[in-house]
């Protein structure tokens, strides 16, 4: 079964291929703007919807997978920094304070598509600015919302984690097999080198 995953990020990447999932990538390439007033979970959401339509309009033989992000703190979306001072000031807002990590996950196949969205309360441990500086440059916030990886340089300065860890990650590996199976799409546990991970059932 040809899967694809709609996004260019290494994390998911690496979590497909910790399960065992097979798949090529083509990004999609959408208008990531919030829509006035919508809150943050329906923001990813639809952003994850949108990518998984764009790209199964390309690969309608494929099932394709598609996730977005979000850190919200202060009812505040923290977007990708676009430059190490932005990087800066939101570790400093995240600093010895809990936020919430928003992942949508939405699976398209066969003309369906079905979403859903995890939320995570993250902690992190105070931050002196010394150590904002330290972590920042080394350019580990730059491609992530929020500016931190929780698996990265970023696990040292996560106290706590309430919630899925892979979808602080980027891609909540349990509801992406829930959400295959709605689809028709069986998960097949074992070693890579054995049957295909994923099995289509009418």
């Amino acid at each position: 079964m040809r899967v694809v995953l709609a996004s260019q990020s290494p994390r998911r990447r690496e979590l497909l291929t910790l399960v065992g999932i097979r798949h090529e990538v083509q990004p999609a390439d959408i208008d990531e703007s919030a829509f006035g007033e919508e809150a943050p979970a329906a923001h990813a959401e639809r952003l994850a919807r949108e990518k998984a339509l764009v790209v199964a309009e390309r690969a309608p033989d494929a099932v394709v997978i598609a996730a977005d992000t979000i850190v919200v703190i202060d009812d505040r979306i923290l977007g990708k920094p676009t430059n190490q001072e932005e990087a800066r000031r939101m570790l400093a807002a995240l600093s010895g304070r809990t936020h919430t990590v928003f992942t949508a996950l939405a699976v398209a196949r066969a003309g369906r598509v079905e979403s859903a969205v995890e939320t995570v309360s993250v902690t992190f441990r105070p931050l002196t600015t010394p150590e904002i500086d330290a972590y920042v440059d080394t350019a580990e916030p730059m491609d992530k919302a929020g500016a931190y990886g929780i698996q990265g340089y970023g696990a040292t300065i996560v106290e706590r984690i309430d919630g899925d860890y892979f979808a602080v990650m980027g891609l909540s590996l349990v509801r992406l097999v829930e959400l295959l199976g709605r689809l028709g799409v069986n998960y097949r546990f074992g070693p890579l080198h054995e049957t295909p991970k994923l099995a289509g059932r009418e």
